[in-house]
């Protein structure tokens, strides 16, 4: 038998195999991340549900004070006064009854959960540190939402009243709205 020799693993090599795995992994949740939407960001709500499946709950973030690149959570310490801690599942059927009572299709609900994970993560409590936007609906001012209640500060169905008479009246449904937040990054 031939003697075998193991070839010694200079520290320069080691050096650059960790960095390139480093690299790599790094690579890999620069990319997997927004790819997997803008709801699984750690600033996001702390549910939502599958577009197919409006029953379906994830948890995506927890507690109070979770940030975003344009709202921050405003929870019990914030500028408005929070009622419980915000329920998306809850926001969302009552929502999903007030587009089909609408007479809108079921997709128009899809549209509307991507339109509102977008703006607030459906966290009633939500507040733009930028613009002052509050709410679901991210209503600027959000004192505008007293028009669909007194308690709008602190009812998403409120919120989710006024936003959508709000959505009719200037995109005519959800999905019309959601285009143009695609486009123009705002509705």
């Amino acid at each position: 038998m031939a003697p075998r020799y193991r070839r010694q693993t200079s520290r320069a090599e080691t050096r650059k195999s960790v960095l390139s795995t480093l690299a790599i992994l790094a690579v890999t949740g620069f990319v997997a991340v927004p790819l997997a939407g803008p709801a699984t960001t750690s600033a996001s709500a702390w549910f939502f549900p599958g577009v197919q499946d409006s029953a379906s709950l994830v948890v995506m973030g927890s507690g109070l004070g979770l940030d975003r690149e344009e709202f921050g959570v405003t929870g019990g310490w914030g500028s408005a006064p929070a009622v419980g801690r915000p329920d998306p599942g809850s926001a969302q059927a009552f929502a999903l009854e007030q587009v089909v009572s609408r007479g809108w299709e079921q997709s128009e609900f899809g549209c509307l959960v991507a339109l509102w994970n977008k703006e607030s993560g459906w966290n009633h409590v939500a507040m733009n540190r930028s613009s002052g936007a509050y709410g679901i609906p991210q209503a600027l001012p959000g004192e505008k939402m007293a028009s669909a209640g007194a308690d709008w500060a602190t009812n998403p169905e409120t919120q989710i009243r006024w936003g959508l008479g709000y959505i009719e009246g200037r995109y005519g449904s959800p999905c019309a709205a959601w285009g143009h937040s695609q486009a123009k990054n705002w509705y």
